[in-house]
């Protein structure tokens, strides 16, 4: 059905003309659609051309019709994401629901509305995360490196002695998901099985939906084996933890921190790798020493962050945001990527004194912010797996170049995800660590 004017934002409430979705839209489509080859080759002038036209908070169009309003501004991104009270994140305030198809592709992105700690809110959300945030904080970052460094090690042994590699599916994509199912407690035999998964979910198509329900079926029969045989790992930490959870709140917490630690700490070691590959001032900072990879890094945080949209955010009642009329129930993406190149905050840095992005400054967007961030053990635990796996790759094979002209390079077609989908390498090659034993 179509919701009612007062249930659709500014920007589509204006005429009865539909989109796919069954949306109204103003005429001339002032909504901008998430869509296209430009969010996947220069989002940086994408959001410069929104914030012109449009201001910090921008009309857009999900792809099946459905409207959102995608906030670009650092300001605005700060305060809706400081008032978890008129903008939660909770989705089953959406006033779209009765346009959603049961197959809609975004649908796990999206969500529904379900018992965990992404998709709760308030008191309810506090008691996730409470457990959640229990159960990384017991996570021993010394043993934690040491795995990173095995795992990292044992990739690198798989392609060191051929002199070529993609970095991506050969390196940055396996490696941290083959550390967080070691650490949620999988075997490492596993860890294939549940990138494939991941990989899935995350492309957002027609077997995304698929893809949600094995990654479901993954965690039940985790927790059914750490129910059986406790182990030190976070699943079996969550199921010591005091308090009533049912299985579905365990297996879809297990689910979030999975999903949200493997794609993103990929994406955060693919486009380290490929600004070290493309960057010659980045690549002096990356061989700088330990203290300069945790900078440089951090500068991948400011300029290409691995999630360059969320969802989401909606609003409990009317209310006005950036000289925009937000209606209850409209859905508020999080420009996280938009935020962090806003004229407005690199201004101040470059006022406060140092370049934007550099010199360690933390006040990115890029694990979000609020009561709704990302948790500080989450974001300890992926800064450590992506880290770790840099300076492991770099000490083993030093000499590392493109195999391909730059311009060649292919990005995710996400607008929601930043990361690369191959980045081709050559290097001398070298014996495998095996070979020394």
């Amino acid at each position: 059905m179509t919701p009612p004017a007062s249930a659709v934002p500014e920007h589509q409430a204006e005429t009865g003309a539909t989109t796919g979705g069954g949306c109204p839209v103003r005429p001339g489509g002032s909504a901008v659609p998430l869509s296209g080859p430009e969010f996947h080759t220069e989002p940086h002038v994408v959001y410069r051309a929104m914030r012109n036209e449009h201001g910090p908070v921008v009309p857009v169009e999900l792809p099946g019709g459905f409207p959102a309003w995608l906030v670009v501004g650092y300001r605005e991104l700060h305060q809706v994401t400081s008032d978890g009270e008129l903008f939660p994140r909770d989705v089953g305030l959406w006033n779209q629901w009765g346009n959603v198809p049961d197959d809609w592709p975004l649908l796990p992105m999206v969500g529904r509305p379900m018992p965990s700690i992404y998709f709760t809110a308030g008191a309810e959300h506090r008691r996730h995360a409470a457990m959640v945030g229990h159960a990384l904080e017991e996570v021993e970052h010394f043993e934690l490196r040491q795995d990173c460094e095995e795992l990292a090690d044992r990739l690198v042994d798989d392609f060191c002695e051929r002199g070529t590699a993609d970095l991506i599916t050969d390196f940055a994509v396996p490696l941290p998901v083959l550390v967080l199912a070691r650490l949620v407690g999988f075997p490492d035999e596993d860890g294939a099985r549940i990138a494939e998964v991941l990989r899935d979910l995350a492309d957002g198509g027609p077997g995304a939906q698929e893809a949600h329900l094995r990654f479901g079926e993954h965690m039940g029969r985790l927790l059914a084996a750490r129910r059986a045989v406790p182990g030190r790992d976070v699943a079996s930490r969550m199921l010591a933890y005091p308090g009533e959870f049912t299985d579905q709140e365990y297996v879809l917490d297990l689910m979030a921190i999975t999903a949200a630690g493997h794609l993103t700490t990929a994406d955060w070691i693919g486009n380290s790798l490929r600004l070290m590959l493309t960057d010659d001032e980045f690549a002096v900072a990356l061989s700088g020493g330990r203290h300069s990879v945790a900078e440089a890094m951090n500068e991948v945080l400011w300029e290409e962050c691995p999630t360059q949209i969320l969802a989401g955010r909606w609003a409990a009642r009317d209310t006005r945001l950036g000289e925009r009329s937000i209606r209850a129930g409209d859905m508020l993406l999080l420009g996280l990527g938009a935020a962090n190149t806003d004229p407005h905050i690199r201004q101040h840095l470059a006022t406060a004194g140092g370049p934007s992005g550099r010199g360690g400054n933390g006040a990115h967007m890029a694990f979000s912010h609020g009561e709704y961030r990302c948790p500080f053990p989450a974001q300890e635990i992926a800064e450590i797996i992506a880290r770790t796996g840099i300076e492991v790759l770099l000490d083993r094979l030093p000499d590392l170049e493109l195999s391909v002209p730059a311009r060649e390079l292919v990005r995710r077609q996400s607008a929601f995800l930043r990361g690369m989908t191959a980045l081709p390498v050559r290097f001398s090659p070298v014996r495998s660590t095996g070979d020394f034993s």
